[in-house]
């Protein structure tokens, strides 16, 4: 099970101006446009060109942050580590669903 490392603002729906991402993710702005620039944050944009993110994004940058700190993972490399880990998140639970078809219900441990 993961947690979150920051609380999400405002109400359950809608998104996220970017000052509002910023402020709830503890980072600076240039930084967050570099992010979106490297194509590791993905926002959508309005007419004018500001940029809006979904709650999903505050975790994404979340798990960001704690790779930078925990594991020292440059920028350059980030967008190459959370691919990879996504890739292992979807083979473990395909191997939990083929393992729990194979032995007809879920495991014990």
């Amino acid at each position: 099970m993961t947690y979150p490392l920051i609380r999400t603002p405002g109400p359950a729906r809608g998104r996220l101006s970017l000052t509002t991402f910023c402020h709830a993710g503890g980072v600076h702005p240039e930084m967050v446009r570099r992010l979106v620039a490297l194509g590791i944050l993905d926002p959508e944009r309005d007419a004018a060109g500001d940029l809006w993110f979904g709650r999903d994004q505050l975790l994404a940058l979340a798990r960001i942050r704690r790779l930078r700190a925990g594991l020292g993972v440059n920028y350059a490399a980030l967008g190459l580590v959370i691919d990879l880990l996504d890739r292992v998140t979807a083979l473990e639970r395909e191997l939990r669903d083929t393992s729990s078809r194979r032995t007809g219900g879920t495991s014990w441990t």
